[in-house]
């Protein structure tokens, strides 16, 4: 009998336990043990109060300091959300005048694919997503290029994510015209700023395109095709071309527009690599077949592509940190020692700390000054000339500096995590087990 009445009093405990915890499942209760512990085993502290740097712990993205946010990067192991960058330093902040083509920039791939966004045609979106956030949002943290899929799709240009060259409602995003007029709204707001778009066109209707991009009132920005260098020559300075208002860079894939339409061909002033899973191979970094050989010299510009076919935000957050980096020197070389000035990818926020920004303001210090980062360039000084830091920090160690030392922390002591832990063990005993 006693056993029984033991056995009675454990299941009501168990059913009283399971009222007040609600209808946790027991894989949920086994994943918060499992940070709990990580937790215990390895925190001090977490940043609360908006000035957090890249590693820190922190809970929201309002922990983090400007030009941050608050994401877990799992597929490099790490179960710790940590405070990661989502902004390049811009370049012409630093040293202002050089040509365009001395610059690069954080470039978007299929920038209008964003997760989450409603369909516009009332059914169900079928097409993968490559971004997280607005091109409003990616232009504010510092995207300057654009990489859009235009189509014919009910009478109008839209923004399209689809296949054999037609957009159906199960792959369409919205009209062009939509993103168009985010662009226009920052270059208007924005005096100083240049943006790219580089399209993949699949528009047929005549002057289609033409027709968009006057109806979005972007025709005012537009930098002329006359003024492109034909052969490799540098471009006009950004100076210049902010002077003269001609602030929006426009390609197309398909080379009669140049002609009909005044829309720069890509390939004529551009090379590119190869995108997607082949384009991500460590080592290699060949041109796609539209484009001239990477060390071609009588391009400009270069595009580096670091995507994968398929888009896999859980792990962008690898792609876009040490593999994007240690493919920036592989295709400089296959490029005849050129840098690139776009580098594209997707899910451009996430990484395991300075990801597709701090690659960019590598690339803009060696294009800018000659230094291995655009923050140890020093305006108006010899090239090659830098100002290194004293001594620089791991990246595979939290970023606990006397910056993020000083400011106001949320106590984690030995007590209090025992509690949370503790209490989640208990939590898994009785509802569980």
């Amino acid at each position: 009998m006693a056993f029984f009445r033991k056995q009675y009093q454990q299941d009501n405990m168990k059913k009283a336990l399971r009222k007040q915890f609600g209808s946790w499942t027991c894989m949920d209760i086994w994943w918060k043990v499992l940070v709990l512990t990580i937790f215990f085993r390895t925190a001090d502290s977490v940043c609360f109060n908006g000035k957090c740097q890249v590693h820190d712990l922190c809970t929201t993205n309002g922990n983090c300091a400007a030009g941050l946010h608050c994401e877990t990067c799992v597929a490099v192991g790490d179960l710790l959300p940590r405070c990661t960058r989502i902004q390049p330093v811009n370049p012409t902040s630093k040293v202002g005048g050089l040509p365009f083509n001395r610059y690069s920039w954080l470039t978007t791939h299929n920038s209008f694919a964003i997760l989450g966004e409603k369909s516009h045609t009332g059914v169900p979106r079928l097409s993968p997503s490559n971004q997280q956030d607005s091109i409003t949002d990616q232009l504010n943290n510092g995207v300057r290029g654009l990489m859009l899929d235009m189509y014919d799709f009910l009478n109008d240009v839209w923004l399209c994510h689809s296949f054999g060259g037609n957009c159906y409602n199960f792959t369409a995003y919205e009209p062009a015209i939509n993103g168009l007029k985010e662009i226009e709204s920052f270059l208007a707001a924005n005096p100083s700023e240049i943006v790219t778009i580089i399209i993949e066109d699949y528009v047929k209707a005549p002057k289609g395109l033409t027709k968009v991009f006057t109806a979005a009132g972007l025709m005012k920005y537009w930098f002329p095709v006359s003024r492109m260098p034909q052969n490799g020559q540098d471009w006009p300075t950004v100076a210049d071309m902010v002077a003269k208002n001609q602030r929006l860079v426009v390609f197309t894939s398909k080379s009669y527009k140049e002609a009909s339409e005044g829309i720069a061909y890509q390939w004529k002033y551009v090379v590119e690599n190869q995108y997607g899973n082949n384009g991500m191979k460590a080592g290699t970094c060949t041109n796609r077949s539209e484009s001239a050989p990477l060390n071609t010299k009588n391009r400009s510009l270069f595009l580096q592509n670091f995507f994968p076919e398929n888009p896999n935000l859980p792990n962008a957050c690898k792609d876009n940190s040490a593999s994007l980096s240690s493919m920036l020197p592989v295709c400089y070389q296959a490029a005849g020692n050129r840098w690139a000035n776009f580098l594209a990818v997707d899910f451009y926020k996430r990484s395991d700390g300075g990801g597709a920004s701090e690659a960019v303001d590598k690339v803009n210090g060696e294009l800018i000054c000659g230094c291995s980062d655009i923050n140890y360039c020093q305006p108006n000084s010899t090239f090659g000339v830098c100002n290194l830091p004293a001594s620089l920090p791991s990246a595979a160690m939290p970023n606990m500096t006397a910056n993020s030392a000083a400011i106001s922390l949320i106590p984690t002591s030995f007590f209090v995590r025992s509690f949370l832990l503790g209490f989640q063990i208990i939590r898994l005993i009785f509802h569980c087990l």
